[in-house]
């Protein structure tokens, strides 16, 4: 079996988030990136997924130099050989056909992807791949077992959970509850030594273009003072709730 794991490079959600020329890109110096983590759900369930059937398992990600670092780590937890798409994430649709132009030709069984990244929460490309390629998918997926050509799947859904039985070749959108938060695979010493001699491939683009751009970025509005009301005050703390903050 040939697993393949899309890896998304985010801002670690302790950055301090600026942008630069007008507000139209991103600012990123001194941001610190990390393996999305809905991706690293996929990643730990992928690597032992390996460990028990002795998959080949493959990382992907589509962006520029500064990914490589992310896609190191991957490698260090357990991924055989990684896959760097050469090209600018611009948007999820782009994305997707970068991604499906790789499936295709390396004939992957699974594809594990997170559901959304936790820059832009598009949570769009797993199942534009999966349309794109008309390989059977599964949103929003907390359990995952695999037995020879067929896949028994676990997915959250409006008030329960969901089983369901597919046919390899499967995508699915992972997130928390693939494995469990305590099982999540951290490189050790002797993954990030093996890490080095493992093959990162450099992948050109297709020549899809970008559907969107983005025009411009907004900061949310700093939050207001706290305005403090004396226990006792009932009828203030009513006026206030009603006048100012307008919640009933």
């Amino acid at each position: 079996m040939k697993i393949l794991v899309c890896i998304s490079h985010v801002p670690d959600t302790t950055s301090k988030i600026n942008f630069v020329n007008n507000d139209t890109e991103f600012d990123t110096n001194g941001v610190q990136y990390v393996i999305n983590p809905n991706d690293e759900f996929g990643l730990t369930k992928a690597v032992i997924l390996k460990e028990q059937t002795g998959a080949q398992l493959t990382v992907v990600n589509v962006g520029g130099a500064d990914a490589e670092a992310t896609l190191r780590k991957a490698l260090a937890i357990g991924a055989d050989e990684a896959i760097r798409i050469n090209a600018n994430p611009t948007d999820g649709l782009f994305v997707a056909k970068q991604l499906a132009n790789v499936v295709k030709q390396g004939g992957y069984d699974l594809i594990i992807a997170g559901t959304e990244s936790i820059d832009y929460n598009g949570g769009m490309v797993p199942g534009m791949l999966a349309g794109l390629l008309g390989y059977n998918f599964v949103n929003a997926c907390i359990g995952l077992e695999i037995n020879g050509s067929e896949a028994t799947a676990v997915r959250e859904i409006d008030g329960g959970k969901e089983t369901s039985t597919a046919a390899l070749p499967l995508i699915i959108a992972g997130k928390k509850g693939l494995v469990e938060e305590k099982d999540l695979r951290i490189p050790n010493m002797r993954g990030i030594m093996t890490a080095r001699t493992k093959a990162l491939n450099l992948v050109e683009p297709t020549g899809d273009a970008p559907a969107t751009q983005a025009v411009k970025f907004e900061k949310p509005a700093a939050k207001s003072a706290v305005k403090l009301v004396n226990a006792d005050n009932i009828d203030e703390l009513v006026s206030l709730l009603h006048n100012e903050a307008k919640v009933i």
